[in-house]
């Protein structure tokens, strides 16, 4: 069975070129989609995956449901076109540290599992701060320091402070889960998300950041629960090599090549056009079919 590549980009074209070619197979379809926010999009060209581009552009706002939105129209996407074996959910900053050939052995050899990232510690104080308090104007968490959106923070932190001292909590009944974005999951658990995607989007509107808690939650509550890979390492839950530090996650430069290399995991985020020559030698050591 085939796999599906879901990508969601909005800069950084020239490593997404060259995430592109890296998971350019026979073996895969290549779904992308860009923020409705991009204006031009860049030149991106296949040999043997077929490449689907997304018209049902989301103008995606970070830390909002908008998020969830576009990664959900990639999986319905892919999902109607054919029932793949495995659907991985990538940024445009990402690459593979495997070979294809590498890859899909090891997705055969864990076929049924689940590559999704749970966080391990408490979470509590966390859930009740992004998906239990309602967040007013959360399409503008990033905007910038104009008097519209200096007031827009003042109202959004004046509301969340009344439902702290009321005790005001929505979603009471919902055991929410948190972790990686990123995520590598099967067509059953695809198709369950999607059986769930008007309520998703409802659930989660005027939340913080839910794009860490939708498919964790879902499922946590669900049979798939007990198909998940990994629960004890978020990164090994997922197969991604993330470096974070201080809760910002840091580009890889060149200097960490060969702890790349070294990684047993299968993907690794994120990259930049400043440090393209390390994203040149991945992609040159993974079309080797050394991985």
């Amino acid at each position: 069975m085939k796999h599906a590549y879901l990508i969601l980009a909005h800069n950084e074209f020239d490593v997404l070129n060259r995430l592109v070619e890296s998971i350019d197979d026979v073996r895969n379809d290549i779904y992308i989609h860009f923020d409705a926010k991009v204006k031009e999009l860049p030149n991106l060209a296949v040999k043997f995956a077929k490449l689907f581009i997304l018209e049902n552009r989301v103008d995606v706002k970070w830390g909002d449901v908008t998020v969830v939105e576009a990664e959900l129209n990639l999986f319905e996407m892919a999902s109607k076109n054919e029932a793949y074996q495995y659907y991985h959910l990538l940024s445009g900053v990402d690459m593979p540290l495997k070979s294809q050939d590498y890859i899909h052995e090891f997705f055969q050899a864990n076929h049924g599992k689940e590559f999704i990232g749970f966080y391990t510690r408490d979470i509590n104080e966390e859930i009740d701060r992004k998906v239990r308090r309602i967040h007013l104007f959360s399409s503008s968490f990033r905007s910038d320091a104009g008097l519209t959106n200096q007031l827009k923070r003042v109202i959004r932190a004046g509301v969340i402070k009344i439902q702290e001292l009321t005790g005001f909590k929505r979603n009471k009944n919902v055991d929410f889960k948190k972790g990686t974005q990123w995520l590598s999951i099967s067509d059953g658990l695809v198709k369950l998300i999607l059986t769930k995607k008007n309520k998703i989007l409802s659930t989660y509107k005027n939340s913080f950041c839910c794009d860490e808690i939708v498919v964790q939650t879902i499922c946590w509550n669900s049979v798939f629960k007990n198909k998940v890979f990994d629960y004890k390492d978020e990164g090994k839950g997922c197969m991604r090599e993330i470096r974070w530090e201080n809760n910002v996650i840091i580009d890889w430069e060149i200097a960490d090549f060969e702890c790349l290399m070294h990684s047993d995991k299968l993907f690794a985020r994120k990259f930049n056009a400043k440090s393209i020559n390390v994203v040149d030698k991945i992609l040159q050591h993974v079309q080797s079919n050394k991985a």
